[in-house]
C-alpha cells in the first residue's frame, strides 16, 4: 500500500515537472526568440521618450484647415525642477531599510516659442513656470513619498528596479497633474540602505 502511494506521488511530481518545463520553454521562446519567428503573441514595451503636447483636438480640425504640428519635446529639452532630497523608510519587515533619493522632474514648456524668447522674457517665463510648479510641489512630494514607502529593498536595488520606479513616478505624476506635461524623471541621488 505504501509503495503504491509513493509511486503515485512520483508520477504526479514527474507530470508537474514536465508541465513546468514546457511552460518555461514556451516563455523563453516568446521572450528571447527573434520577432520574425512565429509567436502566439509579441511583447510590446512602452516608451516615454517623446511626449507630444496636444494643442488642438482632432474633432475641431476640418479637412480644409492646415494641421498644426504639435511641439514634441525630447528629454533634456524641458524645464528641470529639483524636488529636494527625501529620506523614506522602505517596506521591509524589520523597518531597517530606507532610501535617500533626489528626484528631478522635467516639464515641457507650454509656450512653443520658449527657446526663441529674448533672454529677459525667457527669465520671466521660467520664473512663472517655476512658481506654478512650486504650488504643485506638495502633490509631487506626496506621490513620490507614498510610492516609495510601498517598495522593498529588493525591488529598488537593481538597475531594472530603478527604471521601473522612474516609469511609475512618471505615470503617477502625469495622472495627478496632467496639465503640467512631464517629459522625464531623473534621479540625481539614489542610495538604498
Amino acid at each position: 500500500m505504501f509503495k503504491k502511494i509513493i509511486s503515485v506521488i512520483n508520477i504526479i511530481s514527474q507530470v508537474i515537472l514536465m508541465i513546468t518545463a514546457v511552460i518555461s520553454l514556451v516563455t523563453a521562446y516568446i521572450v528571447f526568440a527573434p520577432d520574425d519567428l512565429p509567436k502566439p503573441f509579441r511583447l510590446v514595451y512602452a516608451s516615454s521618450s517623446e511626449i507630444p503636447i496636444p494643442s488642438i483636438s482632432d474633432s475641431a480640425v476640418t479637412p480644409e484647415e492646415p494641421v498644426l504640428e504639435e511641439p514634441v519635446y525630447q528629454p533634456g529639452d524641458g524645464i528641470m525642477i529639483n524636488t529636494s532630497t527625501k529620506i523614506i523608510n522602505l517596506l521591509d519587515p524589520g523597518g531597517n531599510k530606507y532610501i535617500r533619493l533626489t528626484v528631478v522632474v522635467e516639464f515641457a514648456p507650454d509656450n512653443p516659442e520658449y527657446e526663441e524668447l529674448p533672454e529677459e522674457e525667457k527669465t520671466q517665463y521660467l520664473a512663472e513656470v517655476e512658481q506654478s510648479i512650486e504650488t504643485r510641489m506638495p502633490i509631487i512630494d506626496d506621490t513620490v513619498i507614498t510610492m516609495l514607502s510601498t517598495k522593498t529593498y529588493e525591488e529598488l536595488y537593481t538597475a531594472e528596479g530603478k527604471e521601473l520606479l522612474r516609469a511609475e513616478i512618471l505615470s503617477a505624476l502625469s495622472e495627478k497633474i496632467p496639465d503640467m506635461h512631464i517629459i522625464a524623471i531623473y534621479f540625481t541621488e539614489f542610495v538604498v540602505q
